[in-house]
């Protein structure tokens, strides 16, 4: 087997070719390309030793990158033109493939790479690198939100929603990926919402979810989960050939789908509920469910969310300082702190604050999260004189015992 110094000694005179074009072309004078192979040297014995680190690796993916901008900056200084990009990325995706080769269990340097994949618009290879990180990676929730988010910001529903519910089964630890699928489908709704209020965009937005045919929550079902990927671990996508034609929406048909649970929050509905079984599930959960709904845009359905996770929070956790925190600032919610309706949203808040501080089970820590609530708002310059002096005495009297 060939030892460290032949190992680097090849992937060295791959870069040769590189190295001539630097010369010929004038990018790099002859004392830059030897300081340049030295620093190469160095990293690749450093990287082919036995006893490299990931940050060894991330070192010199890292000093490719600068060697690459640097080279882009110079040819755009000395007008060359002929000066191809695609070696040193390839080399830099080389060297990252080597990486995660070496050490697969090494988180970060799958981030680095689905990074640099992101960055150059490589989809094809992003969606390879993905597919392997999760198979070695199943049970660690960020790569599961990436892939998930990284489809719904492309407008593929349908696959997000099929990376966030594998990512559901996979990782019952925390709620991260919990979290994020209703924050997903939080975002598609404002979006659906955003389709229906324009001229012809309900039925747009009806017959696009009408479309979707995986709007169910299938998270029990496991017996199917191989059957839906390919060898490379991708989304089996349907035979265009073999799909039916675009249905016709009579009125009828409109009128029926208009009342589509999907459009109307169901979804995240079923996400917080079925969250709530999960061994992870606690009032701080709970609570980042409340604020995750009551601070998503406006959406059609978000009071009848957030009343429902108010009223699960009621029946599991009464009187926790969590269910009463969310019970105070539900009247807040998307009320404007210059907005006319505030003084008496503000006035109902308090009004749960004086009840819940008699009946909480601790009061300490709910007293600390009204503070941590009220000092942000009386940050504001342009607050309301009147709001300003009800808050600050507010905090005074928070802090009397």
């Amino acid at each position: 087997m060939a030892g460290v110094p032949e190992k680097a000694r090849f992937y060295l005179e791959r870069a040769v070719p590189q190295l001539r074009e630097f010369e010929t072309k004038g990018i790099f004078t002859a004392d830059e390309i030897r300081s340049l192979v030295r620093k190469r040297t160095d990293f690749e014995h450093l990287v082919l030793s036995p006893g490299n680190k990931p940050s060894d690796w991330l070192n010199y993916a890292a000093w490719e990158k600068s060697l690459e901008k640097l080279r882009a900056k110079r040819c755009r200084r000395l007008q060359i033109r002929t000066s191809s990009k695609h070696t040193g990325e390839g080399r830099i995706f080389g060297i990252l493939e080597r990486a995660v080769n070496r050490h697969p269990g090494s988180l970060e340097l799958w981030k680095e790479y689905l990074a640099y994949a992101k960055d150059l618009k490589a989809t094809k290879r992003y969606r390879k690198i993905m597919s392997r990180a999760l198979r070695m990676h199943p049970a660690k929730p960020e790569l599961w939100v990436m892939a998930g988010r990284r489809s719904a910001n492309n407008g593929d529903m349908q696959a997000a929603r099929a990376f966030f519910m594998r990512g559901a089964r996979f990782c019952t630890r925390d709620a991260t990926v919990w979290l994020e699928y209703a924050r997903c489908e939080m975002q598609w709704l404002e979006r659906m919402d955003a389709k229906r209020g324009k001229k012809g965009g309900a039925e747009k937005a009806i017959q696009e979810q009408a479309e979707q045919s995986d709007d169910e929550i299938k998270l029990a079902e496991d017996d199917s989960e191989d059957d839906e990927v390919d060898e490379n671990g991708q989304l089996i996508l349907p035979d265009p050939g073999s799909a039916p034609g675009k249905k016709v929406f009579d009125e009828d048909t409109t009128k029926k789908l208009e009342g589509n649970p999907a459009l109307d929050g169901a979804i995240p509905l079923a996400i917080f509920d079925v969250a709530k079984k999960q061994p992870f599930f606690n009032p701080s959960v709970a609570e980042q469910f409340f604020d995750l709904f009551a601070t998503s845009g406006a959406v059609s359905a978000q009071a009848r969310i957030v009343q429902h996770v108010l009223s699960s929070m009621a029946e599991l956790y009464p009187n926790d300082p969590a269910t009463c925190f969310c019970h105070i600032r539900q009247p807040l919610i998307n009320v404007g702190i210059n907005s006319p309706s505030y003084p008496k949203a503000l006035r109902e808040a308090l009004a749960h604050l004086k009840s819940s501080l008699s009946t909480t089970t601790n009061k300490p820590q709910l007293v600390e999260k009204m503070r941590s609530w009220i000092e942000p708002v009386l940050a504001f310059e342009d607050l309301d004189p009147a709001i300003r002096t009800v808050l600050e005495h507010t905090l005074r009297t928070l802090s009397k015992p």
